[in-house]
């Protein structure tokens, strides 16, 4: 009997025993185990530092529990992963990845196997599972038990995940709330629904972002759970409602399997608004011809105008508003079907090729999962549709199409989605998802995925004034959240009056810089011929010749919800971008050293409201000295 309590304790011993993986440079360790019930286990140090405590791994399946009564076997020995890609949607175009990989297995009674699969490089952790068997019957994944365990000092940053079916015509979720910020981890989220990816933590010396990456069509998309008791999080699956009419909401697939990557960037904020871990992890770009994929900027008349702008002889104007500012696409948004109908868009399209401008068209994604009448309606829902649809499209010149007001994040309506992506490019279609779901790196995977909303955009704004209080705060977020990996259609930069009751608060310079600042494959700006002729010959320049996409990215200073500087790069020139996230005047400082310039100019705000100024830069400081009014910002041009 002694002997077998004394075996006992061995084992028990042996499988507390943590194995070790550390990044390429030794900043950050991450140690996976397996506690006395079987769970398995991992944390994560950086800097020898305590970034996440103990914190659970596994899956439940509908046929067997992946997550407890585990017994560790042998995995594989550290083995060193690279990647190298392009991308023409993103805040780098040519990319490296570089991480250590190790794969631990484990066992149930049953003797099934599931793998995870960890990968750390030196700007964070990732993890998938994977299910090596093979099975002829579809799997039902019911729970996944990871959690992020954080020390109980750990401030949070998260946004609310919206309710399904609440809202305007029952459309949420959405994805457009605001953050909560310098939260205590613990506090509970003020919906049952939870929170949204990317998840924002400081631990210690630390920025911890959470994401997930490689979705596809088996898996529905997940966030964190509303409760985190002792500030450990936990992944959470959609509401049950969440779903394309007669799909389901879990995840499924025949055997084998993977899960999404699950994605921790770690290290200092500049670590958080450079890494590209998003789509690092993202599935390579499927096959095909992707030149019709032409990033570039966009007039819109809705975002000022609203629905009574869809007809004929107001979309003329703003085709002709984009080609006066040398932008690449307008965009005719809702009930252009009715409003204008199919062969006078056929008219615009070719009105618009003349001036070197594509057209880009609104559709309705909506089944029965919301009461949103808006139209075109009920022409995307099967494969047949969307291709008779998009054939149709093509043959009139059309270049991409918005498809908005989704129904969540089921796995049914994940695999509406990438259908929608597919059929799309075949038929050289770019997308814009609103009303949507965060992307999850699909960007580089489906490159016609030019832009996506998932964010409480510049319409919330034109709607009403407390989110026009709250603008340059949100703006002052998004670099370190929802922007820092997937593309972003905020709609940003009103450079002169929204033509309603609502008061932006936010400066002209302010609005300017997020021209910049912000991440979109298509950036839709919300500005009005109109309100462009109240603006300097210099500020409309400067839009005319603004980079269509980036080459690099530097970040410069900031802190989220209070002030950002970032730096992006095109061709020989550097566009610096700053904004001023609080109601009280700043002094901000621009290190122009280390982009050896021969010029520099300054774009930022005048003495008078929405005015600008702006100078050249002394070159021979280094340093350069910005005074930043409330709310303000400014742009700096290096060359």
């Amino acid at each position: 009997m002694a002997y077998l309590l004394l075996a006992g304790g061995i084992m028990a011993e042996a499988q507390q025993k943590a194995v070790n993986v550390s990044s390429p440079n030794g900043r950050l360790k991450l140690s996976v185990w397996v506690d006395e019930g079987g769970k398995p286990m991992y944390s994560v140090t950086a800097n020898n530092e305590e970034v996440l405590r103990a914190s659970r791994l596994g899956l439940v399946r509908e046929d067997g529990n992946f997550a407890e009564s585990l017994t560790q076997t042998k995995g594989t020995q550290v083995e060193k992963v690279t990647d190298q890609y392009h991308m023409i949607n993103a805040k780098k175009e040519n990319i490296t990845y570089s991480a250590n990989k190790m794969i631990f297995r484990f066992q149930n009674p049953k003797k099934e196997t599931m793998e995870i699969i960890f990968q750390v490089s030196n700007d964070g952790v990732a993890f998938r599972y994977y299910f090596p068997a093979s099975s002829k019957d579809i799997k039902t994944v019911t729970s996944e038990q990871t959690t992020y365990h954080f020390p109980m000092a750990a401030k949070a940053f998260l946004q609310p995940m919206q309710v399904a079916k609440s809202g305007w015509e029952q459309s949420n979720p959405a994805y457009e709330e605001h953050y909560k910020q310098n939260m205590s981890v613990g506090t509970p989220a003020p919906t049952p629904a939870g929170w949204v990816y990317p998840a924002l933590f400081q631990s210690g010396n630390n920025w911890v972002l959470i994401t997930e990456s490689s979705l596809d069509t088996n898996y529905c998309a997940t966030r964190l759970k509303t409760d985190s008791p002792d500030g450990e999080y936990s992944v959470g699956f959609p509401d049950p409602r969440e779903i394309f009419t007669g799909g389901g909401t879990l995840p499924i697939s025949r055997l084998p399997f993977y899960s999404p990557w699950r994605i921790i960037t770690i290290g200092n904020l500049k670590t958080i608004a450079e890494s590209t871990l998003g789509t690092d992890l993202a599935k390579p770009a499927i096959k095909g011809d992707f030149s019709f994929v032409k990033p570039g900027k966009s007039s819109w008349s809705w975002i000022m105008s609203k629905d009574d702008s869809i007809v004929y002889s107001e979309q003329i104007r703003y085709i002709d508003f984009a080609a006066d500012m040398k932008w690449q696409y307008c965009l005719v948004d809702a009930a252009w079907d009715q409003k204008i109908g199919y062969d006078k868009t056929k008219e615009l399209a070719s009105y618009a090729a003349s001036k070197n401008v594509g057209l880009l068209l609104w559709y309705n994604s909506s089944g029965d999962w919301n009461t949103v009448k808006y139209t075109p309606k009920g022409k995307l829902l099967t494969h047949e549709d969307r291709m008779k649809e998009f054939s149709r499209l093509k043959e009139m010149g059309i270049k991409g199409v918005k498809i908005d007001f989704f129904g969540g994040d089921g796995q049914s309506v994940i695999n509406y989605y990438i259908n929608i992506l597919k059929d799309a490019a075949v038929m050289g279609l770019m997308i814009n998802f609103h009303g949507a779901t965060l992307p999850r790196g699909w960007a580089r995977t489906y490159p016609n995925l030019i832009t996506t909303e998932a964010i409480r955009g510049f319409e919330m704004i034109t709607f009403g004034q407390n989110d026009a209080n709250a603008e340059a705060n949100h703006c002052a977020m998004l670099p370190f959240t929802r922007n820092a990996f997937d593309p972003m259609d905020f709609t940003p930069m009103n450079l002169y009056k929204i033509p309603t009751r609502v008061k932006r608060k936010t400066t002209s310079a302010f609005e300017l810089a997020l021209s910049v600042l912000f991440l979109s494959g298509i950036q839709h700006f919300a500005e009005s011929p109109s309100g462009m002729t109240h603006v300097p010959d210099y500020v409309k320049e400067f839009l005319q010749y603004l980079p269509t996409h980036w080459e690099d990215v530097r970040f410069l200073s900031g802190f989220p919800g209070k002030e950002v500087v970032i730096a992006r790069k095109s061709g020989k020139g550097w566009f610096i971008a700053g904004i001023n996230g609080e109601e009280v005047a700043k002094t901000m400082e621009v290190d122009l050293d280390s982009f050896k310039p021969k010029k520099a100019m300054i774009i930022t705000d005048g003495n008078e409201p929405l005015s600008f100024t702006n100078s050249a830069l002394d070159i021979s400081k280094t340093k350069q000295t910005i005074q930043v009014q409330p709310n303000g910002g400014f742009v700096i041009l290096v060359k």
